[in-house]
């Protein structure tokens, strides 16, 4: 197993770390309902994915 024969500086290591972030989601517009999403999901507002109805849309509950 190798061994580094030289201490790496600080710079060096956070150069290499300076790559690891995470990035922002990016959303798309759903063609139906028009609200943003994630791609390659089902809407969660209007429950459609390639333009076919997956899941019923959310029925908001009466509050009593």
């Amino acid at each position: 197993m190798a061994l580094p024969k030289r201490r790496h500086s600080h710079a060096r290591k956070n150069k290499r770390r300076s790559q690891k972030k995470i990035n922002t989601a990016d959303f798309v517009e759903c063609p139906k309902c028009h609200s943003p999403k994630l791609p390659h999901r089902i809407c969660p507002n209007c429950g459609t994915y390639n333009g076919k109805l997956v899941l019923p849309p959310k029925e908001e509950k009466e509050k009593d």
